[in-house]
């Protein structure tokens, strides 16, 4: 059961991509669309300043042409002529032959400020006064093409002036174009200054572009900050310090003036929207002063210039969109790979804990760590059985101990009491005086000590037990005659053969055995082999045999040698299921056997701890109960060659050997 304040992998795994993906791809939306925003903008600044200099480039191109056409049809005869009907013929073929937009031709005599010849209608040309033209023209005077052609650039009749060389003039009905008034002075044939020929036309029309032009519309600005031509009809003849964003047209009209060729943003309506301009500057073609120039401006509004950004805008949109639901999408997918593995270990677990479900751990998944994490709880599974079955088996061999430490106890303070007893019924009798002579008490005597030392046995025994449990029971190593021991414990042990009638078999080894031991703990083991096999036969036979045999287990140490003495009885025998527990201290196969016989049980358990201490095994064998008990000691042999040399009679004599 979830805990509070907790939460499934699913969700958790959910929220966390989720968290992640969706401001991530917020803020690439914002970038994406910024960056699109700015390459609009940039495009349009590469394109209005292009633009704005193609613009200045024609508006040159246009005087320069209208000029030099203007000056070649004043020099003609027929214009010279003054005759009305053939210079109006010609005039006409000339207005359709100049590549600008001609408004009108005008032929005006200079003297009596008549109309000769006209092609503008209702609406002609009012002339004004040039002072600076030549009255007469001499064969050898040179012709200055900008001085005898004289420009205006005529503006509006509301505005403050007219634009011209030498005085100012109001001009009506004008549009919103860069209008030009050309006048050049027509000498007859004699060289006389007779008329004036003037061309009235409207340069580079601004027309409407299409929505995403950014070729722009064209703006004229003189160096005073006039405007000569715009957009709107009514900005043209107004100064641009009138303007709301003055200060920023006039820096465009310094910058040009400086050479430079750069984009701005600018306003020419208070409150009104944000244009976009690029800018260029050409030489004032109606004055012939130096340094004086025309600022000419490519302007389209932003949104002209940001045309298209809205799309952009809603495919982000709509991209993001897809995003966070392909990547909703894809995290419910992915979460649920993740998370099922997870919770089919989870409830594995749960079964495992609830049940003690035994079914394999799940597998087969389709990412290789959950695979592995399978494989190790499944190991950590079987471990956990493995150690529960040997918790099971220690706790009963626990429960077995405990039963058997309570026979135990009782088999050793039967063995402590019986000498104890022995003793104090000896010593009391002797004490008493109820013997009759000095043997008699001498076999009391005798008797007492006897039991004395098989109580001192089983305290001993006991503390080498005690001494093994702790770790602290040592033997002193020291070359040692195993046969002359071998024959020392067998003597000791014929009495008792003998008190029971049994056959007492031992086949001894000719020559002298050297091994490193302790003396005193190698006979004890051998008394408690031997003496064990005596007091669990009650009839038949005991029999103790030793061999040398190579040691085959090393390969490296072929060439070393090691005894085995094997003591086989034809007793009781041990059940082959309890043989393993023989060794063990405390341990009373048959705890009625052990009371039978006597006995602590402790003498295979000692034996075998100095045994290992002495670099040799013991070992126990028995096909069954009453089917007899071999016991298997061996020791690796040391090298023989010091222990022996040739005596006297062909006998060994032992060297360094203790026995």
């Amino acid at each position: 059961m979830a805990k509070p304040g907790q939460s499934s992998f699913r969700r958790v795994l959910l929220s966390r991509i989720l968290l992640l993906s969706v401001p991530v791809l917020l803020i690439g939306e914002a970038v994406a669309f910024r960056k699109a925003r700015s390459s609009l903008l940039e495009t349009a600044r590469q394109n209005l300043r292009e633009s704005a200099i193609r613009k200045a480039e024609s508006i040159e191109d246009a005087v320069s042409a209208l000029r030099t056409n203007l000056l070649l049809a004043s020099q003609t005869t027929v214009v010279q002529a003054g005759t009305a009907k053939e210079a109006e013929k010609f005039l006409t073929q000339i207005a359709a032959q100049l590549p600008s937009n001609i408004d009108c031709l005008q032929l005006t005599d200079i003297k009596s400020n008549d109309i000769v010849v006209s092609t503008c209608g209702n609406q002609p040309i009012n002339r004004t006064t040039i002072k600076d033209w030549k009255p007469r023209l001499s064969e050898s005077a040179t012709v200055d093409n900008n001085n005898r052609i004289r420009i205006e650039a005529l503006l509006p009749s509301g505005s403050a002036k007219t634009v011209t060389q030498g005085q100012n003039q109001g001009q009506t009905n004008l549009t919103n174009q860069l209008n030009l008034l050309f006048t050049a002075p027509v000498y007859d044939r004699s060289g006389n200054l007779r008329y004036a020929l003037s061309l009235q036309t409207a340069l580079h029309e601004v027309k409407q572009y299409p929505p995403g032009s950014l070729t722009g519309s064209m703006v004229v600005i003189a160096e005073d900050g006039t405007i000569l031509a715009h957009p709107e009809a009514g900005k043209v003849g107004k100064n641009i310090s009138q303007e709301s964003d003055a200060e920023r047209l006039q820096s465009i009209v310094k910058n040009a003036k400086a050479g430079r060729e750069d984009f701005l943003h600018i306003s020419f309506n208070k409150n009104g929207e944000e244009l976009l301009a690029g800018y260029s500057a050409i030489y004032n073609p109606i004055t012939s002063q130096p340094n004086q120039q025309w600022i000419v401006l490519a302007v389209t509004p932003l949104s002209n210039a940001l045309f298209g950004l809205e799309e952009i805008k809603f495919i982000l949109i709509v991209l993001t969109v897809g995003l966070i639901g392909g990547s909703l999408l894809a995290t419910l997918y992915m979460a649920r790979d993740l998370a099922r593995p997870l919770e089919k270990l989870r409830d594995h677990a749960q079964n495992i804990q609830d049940h003690h479900d035994v079914d394999p751990v799940p597998h087969d998944f389709k990412i290789r760590e959950l695979n592995q994490l399978a494989e190790a709880l499944n190991s950590m599974v079987e471990r956990l059985k493995s150690w529960a079955d040997e918790l099971e088996t220690a706790w009963k061999e626990a429960k077995d101990a405990n039963k058997l430490k309570s026979e135990f106890m009782a088999t050793t303070s039967h063995e402590l009491r019986n000498p104890l007893n022995a003793i104090i019924n000896c010593v009391r009798l002797v004490r008493d005086g109820y013997c009759d002579h000095r043997e008699e008490e001498l076999d009391f005597l005798q008797r007492a000590e006897e039991a004395a030392i098989h109580l001192l046995g089983i305290i001993n025994d006991l503390l080498d037990i005690s001494k093994i449990e702790e770790g602290k029971l040592s033997v002193v190593l020291e070359p040692v005659n195993l046969k002359r021991v071998l024959q020392d414990v067998v003597n000791l042990q014929s009495v008792n053969v003998q008190h029971k009638g049994l056959e007492f078999n031992v086949i001894e080894p000719q020559q002298n055995i050297p091994v490193l031991a302790d003396p005193a703990k190698l006979k004890q083991v051998l008394i408690n082999v031997i003496g064990n096999a005596i007091k669990f036969t009650e009839q038949g036979s005991v029999t103790v045999t030793t061999n040398i045999q190579p040691i085959t287990d090393n390969i490296s140490s072929s060439d070393k040698l090691q005894v085995i003495i094997v003591v086989k009885d034809t007793g009781v025998g041990v059940d082959p299921a309890q043989q393993h527990k023989l060794f063990r201290p405390f341990v009373m196969v048959d705890g009625s056997t052990t009371r039978r016989f006597g006995g602590t049980g402790l003498g295979l358990a000692i034996s075998k701890n100095l045994m290992q201490l002495m670099a040799g095994t013991i070992t126990l064998y028995s096909a069954g109960t009453n089917q007899g008990t071999t016991v298997t000691i061996s020791m690796p042999i040391m090298d023989a060659s010091p222990l022996r040399s040739p005596g006297r009679g062909g006998e060994d004599r032992e060297l360094e050997v203790k026995s």
